[in-house]
């Protein structure tokens, strides 16, 4: 008998509603930018303009990418489906920056590649610590990199799209998931009802 059988699981919380205000947009993006090695920048700003997970981003390979369609195609995602993300024009930018970097290793196919592991194979870029530690430098508070992500939906969201087209942007398979990472601000939704 498995002792644990008649324990419920706990109901997932709410999630985080954390909003980028005022200034922290530049400030992030700006640190990041800093940084010497400028991966860094460039994966947060995809995060921002495309809502794309910090996995996606750096597995990311030029196959996955179609400049002139303005996509990127993701094949390894989270929910293990394939999914196309379309570039906003500040997205498209980033991505033509970054792949213009020419110091990319014969030895990865990813653009955002890390160092070697100890079988020898490159592995992605990690950034956890070093974006924890620019947005720490940027004095900004209680920011995690996922929130980025969320910014992006919301963002989406209060641009007049529909739940279905965010869905497919972002990857979220039910609405329900989705509406938890979308928190749409007070004071946007009493400038759209004041006609009313």
């Amino acid at each position: 008998m498995n002792p644990v059988s008649n324990v419920r699981k706990p109901k997932a919380g709410e999630g985080r509603n954390r909003r980028l205000e005022g200034d922290e947009e530049e400030r992030p993006i700006a640190a990041c930018n800093a940084h010497p090695n400028p991966f860094l920048g460039w994966i947060v700003r995809l995060a921002l303009y495309t809502g794309m997970r910090r996995g996606e981003i750096i597995n990311l390979t030029r196959k996955d990418i179609n400049m002139s369609k303005r996509t990127i195609t993701l094949k390894d995602t989270k929910n293990h489906s394939i999914r196309t993300v379309p570039l906003t024009e500040k997205a498209h930018k980033t991505l033509r920056e970054a792949l213009k970097f020419k110091i990319s290793p014969a030895d990865t196919k990813q653009i955002f590649n890390g160092g070697h592991e100890c079988t020898g194979e490159r592995k992605p870029y990690t950034i956890n610590r070093v974006c924890s530690q620019a947005l720490k430098r940027a004095e900004i508070e209680n920011l995690k990199f996922h929130d980025l992500c969320h910014e992006a939906t919301s963002r989406f969201v209060e641009a007049g799209l529909s739940d279905q087209q965010v869905a497919s942007i972002t990857g979220h398979k039910s609405m329900q998931m989705l509406r938890r990472y979308t928190h749409l601000r007070s004071e946007d939704l009493v400038s759209q009802i004041k006609n009313i």
